[in-house]
């Protein structure tokens, strides 16, 4: 059953849109989007984005920041799916600039333990895809969840059960369902101990929600978890592409180096400074017909980022990648 508050969200998402059509901003549903370059059979594109260390509020300023760093996709600014002026005013901002927003975040654990937490984060989570259907942004996305009573993304036995699998899947299309998008596209994203846990997981599970507004979100760092996979990289990556390609609607840029300890110890740094293949990561991102962005994340400074942009510039001019 949908609750009144997941009805009015939706209402609200195609009432927005349907003013922005009456106020010439949204004349096609092209037009709430930057245009993406298609490959002209002489130069592959990656659309590059990350955050922005602006305080500021302002649409136009945070869409500004973006460009001048050169990205051309953006993780969703804080928004309250209320502030309809706000919202129009960000899709104007970053279609200017000619910045995609890529993601909505909603960072919750969607099987909690605890009954009524468990419906609050549900609830976050539709009201997330709500506002990425009200922007026009390519998805919201959250982890599956985690059975791990102290942790929300913390590792569990269940979590790799046929009854994680099946949760996973009723809470997607509970979650779609309340909202009906038509743009974006909600997706989870893959992790090391939970389920989707690999590309047949991820295809499965794609299957069994069995909805259109189900895509795939693409972090292979997060699927590394055995010297296998990390010696092995170039393999994941074209395993992830071969059978989730068409489906893949954003992803993720990081690396991992591996510090030698007793036991396996993988640690999250910028790329460049571990062992995933990126120029096949590169490669694979910018043959796919969609383009989805490559979002940098989990570093500690603008420092960090600019680095980490630098190098991945340089291995696309390598190829003949444009950034």
């Amino acid at each position: 059953m949908i609750n009144t508050a997941s009805v009015n969200r939706r209402s609200f998402a195609k009432n927005l849109t349907a003013g922005l059509l009456l106020a010439g901003l949204a004349p096609t549903s092209a037009s709430l989007r930057p245009a993406i370059p298609r490959s002209n059979g002489r130069e592959r594109m990656v659309r590059l984005g990350g955050p922005v260390f602006v305080k500021s509020d302002d649409p136009d300023e945070l869409a500004r920041a973006h460009s001048e760093l050169g990205y051309r996709a953006a993780y969703c600014p804080a928004i309250s799916l209320n502030d309809k002026d706000r919202i129009t005013a960000t899709i104007r901002a970053f279609c200017e600039q000619g910045v995609v927003l890529a993601e909505v975040g909603r960072w919750c654990n969607l099987l909690d333990p605890d009954p009524a937490q468990r419906k609050k984060n549900l609830d976050n989570v539709i009201e997330g895809l709500a506002l990425a259907e009200a922007l026009g942004a390519l998805c919201c996305v959250d982890i599956a969840g985690s059975f791990n009573p102290k942790t929300w993304y913390g590792p569990h036995p269940e979590n790799l059960s046929r009854d994680f699998f099946d949760a996973a899947v009723e809470n997607a299309r509970k979650i779609i369902d309340a909202v009906q998008p038509i743009r974006s596209k909600f997706c989870y994203e893959m992790m090391g101990w939970a389920l989707p846990d690999s590309p047949d997981s991820y295809f499965k599970m794609i299957r069994a929600v069995d909805r259109k507004a189900f895509a795939a979100h693409l972090d292979p760092c997060n699927l590394i978890n055995c010297p296998e996979r990390y010696y092995q990289s170039t393999a994941l990556l074209h395993e992830c592409f071969r059978k989730l390609g068409p489906h893949i609607v954003s992803c993720h840029a990081k690396d991992l180096s591996w510090n030698l300890e007793m036991n396996l110890h993988f640690r999250e740094v910028r790329p460049g400074e571990g062992d995933l293949d990126y120029s096949a990561y590169l490669r694979l991102i910018s043959s796919l017909g969609q383009t989805p962005p490559l979002m940098l994340e989990h570093l500690s400074s603008a420092q960090e980022y600019d680095l980490a942009k630098a190098h991945l510039v340089k291995l696309g001019q390598a190829q003949g990648i444009s950034m």
